[in-house]
């Protein structure tokens, strides 16, 4: 085991004095880190966490993680996080009780204990996590629980666990104890493979970057006017001809089904589930394209290498319209686990009101028929779709009478109104990335407004909070990190924390802490000028 450095006293001083500067708005002083592994530091902020100076867990070469059953995966997962910073084994047992602690599943001390013994107060994705100096032991009353967990513990580690090459430590995490339970149970990031391709590693790296802020929720925009993105295998011209062009002329691409079905299964690894996006009967110029039959005149366009939106339209008065439809949620509903497919529906100008509400009342069944629950932008709301779909808000008002019009149907609202929570639009004007459209959003923007009373609808009408991000100027992984961070904490705090921790001041100190890890992860970030970061 690593020698510490400080006496326990001594480094809860230095914690002390780090987060009093944090909090004033300061820069912290070389030497005196913002206490990445403090208790206060967690990102999005806890429901109720209590420190205790007097205890300090160090993670040493004899440490084991503890997880019996269905607990095992998340140890694994854990494992996998601590080994290649640390260089510790770190194996991964099952947990035996240990009539020395009666109240914990460790069968030794030293050890990382996980069980699913939790208290059922805290739902599904609650947990309760205490620090000791013998141990960590964690609780909840499912893997997802014991998942979102571990994102906090690994918070409380030194920053240099993020590392993929072994580092110096010490390893050691504050004593005390953090009960935690989400606000809203939907918190979603959307990724936008159709204008610029994002390949299966790309998409892959970016779901353990959100995940990392209890993000569970991953909504796919596969299609576009600038390309179709996923294998439809009844209509193969949709990647064979859709598929080749993006955003500028550059070669596309196009994921398999196989691809596809990686992707959701390593999200469902990091406890996330894909929301894929046919957008329809706009945004289709690709499918019209590939193949002429679907285009009223039966002339296929050009491949549309552009950025404007609202000329495409499906021809609603046609039978190969619906049949073309139904094969393509008929294969997509097939291959995705998870409970919403996202029918798009937004800016169809070239669609007029009546077709397009006919156009819906055909579509809206054929969703429901393959098993899943319709989730659109909130315009095909003029469809009056059936209590269990999802309206998602994109527009920049307080509200919408289409929103107002839903509610009282019994729909959800999902909340993502651009003008605060688009990760692709700028930060100010001096911002390389991005679009202006719905205007800048600094990180306080994308932080200052609460999804409850936003949009004027109850809030248990709120199904949770989307962190969109579409790819118009967005090419690789870099653009993606500095677009995302530090702007989607921001939205993942507001779907995940009570309403009492959200505070700006306590927001941009925590938010500080963050940039060593991003650093320590090879990852990219905005450095707003907003934030005091720690030099």
């Amino acid at each position: 085991m690593s020698a510490r450095p400080r006496s326990r006293a001594a480094r809860a001083g230095l914690a002390v004095v780090a987060g009093a500067l944090l909090a004033a708005g300061g820069v912290v002083p070389a030497g005196a880190e913002p206490a990445p592994s403090a208790m206060e530091n967690i990102v999005p902020a806890p429901e109720s966490v209590t420190p205790d100076p007097a205890a300090e867990f160090a993670l040493s070469e004899r440490t084991a993680i503890l997880a019996p059953g269905e607990a095992a995966e998340v140890g694994e997962y854990l494992a996998g996080v601590l080994r290649p910073s640390t260089g510790f084994p770190v194996p991964v047992n099952p947990a035996l009780p240990d009539p020395a602690l009666p109240n914990s599943p460790l069968a030794g001390t030293g050890d990382i204990a996980l069980a699913l013994d939790g208290d059922p107060a805290l739902g599904p994705e609650g947990y309760r996590l205490q620090v000791a100096d013998d141990a960590v032991r964690v609780r909840a009353t499912s893997p997802d629980g014991l998942f979102n967990a571990v994102q906090t513990l690994r918070q409380l580690l030194p920053a240099s666990v993020e590392s993929a090459t072994a580092q110096p430590g010490p390893w050691t995490v504050p004593g005390g104890e953090i009960t935690d339970k989400p606000r809203f149970g939907h918190r979603s990031a959307q990724l936008d493979p159709a204008r610029h391709f994002f390949t299966v590693d790309m998409v892959k790296r970016y779901i353990d970057q959100i995940a990392k802020y209890k993000i569970n929720r991953l909504h796919l925009h596969l299609t576009d006017d600038q390309g179709w993105r996923l294998q439809i295998n009844s209509w193969p011209r949709l990647t064979e001809v859709g598929g080749r062009t993006e955003v500028g002329g550059t070669p596309g691409g196009f994921y398999t089904q196989q691809d596809y079905s990686e992707i959701v299964d390593y999200a469902a690894s990091r406890h996330m589930t894909v929301i894929p996006e046919i957008d329809m009967p706009g945004h289709t110029n690709a499918a019209l394209t590939s193949y002429a039959e679907l285009n009223c005149d039966g002339v296929a366009p050009p491949p549309y290498t552009g950025i404007d939106v609202g000329f495409s339209s499906l021809c609603v008065n046609k039978d190969v319209t619906y049949r073309f439809v139904e094969d393509v949620i008929r294969e997509v509903a097939a291959l995705t686990p998870g409970p919403y497919l996202h029918i798009g529906g937004d800016e169809a100008h070239s669609t007029t009101d009546e077709d397009y509400v006919a156009f819906m009342s055909k579509v809206l069944p054929l969703v429901e028929k393959y098993g899943k629950k319709p989730l659109g932008w909130h315009e095909y709301g003029k469809a009056a779709p059936r209590g269990d779909a999802a309206l998602q808000f994109w527009g920049t008002t307080n509200g919408d009478p289409l929103l107002d019009e839903a509610v009282a149907r019994g729909n959800k609202v999902l909340a993502s109104p651009a003008n605060k929570s688009y990760m692709d639009m700028k930060y100010d004007e001096n911002t390389p990335l991005g679009l202006e459209w719905a205007g800048f959003i600094e990180v306080a923007d994308a932080y200052g407004w609460d999804p409850a009373d936003h949009l004027g609808v109850p809030e248990e009408s709120v199904l949770g909070v989307e962190a969109p991000m579409f790819s118009e100027t967005l090419e690789t992984s870099q653009h993606i990190e500095f677009m995302a961070f530090p702007r989607l904490p921001a939205i993942a705090e507001l779907g995940w924390s009570p309403k009492r921790s959200l505070n700006w001041e306590s927001f941009r100190g925590r938010l500080a802490a963050q940039g060593p890890r991003w650093q320590a992860a090879g990852q990219d970030f905005y450095r707003s000028p907003q934030i005091p970061w720690a030099q």
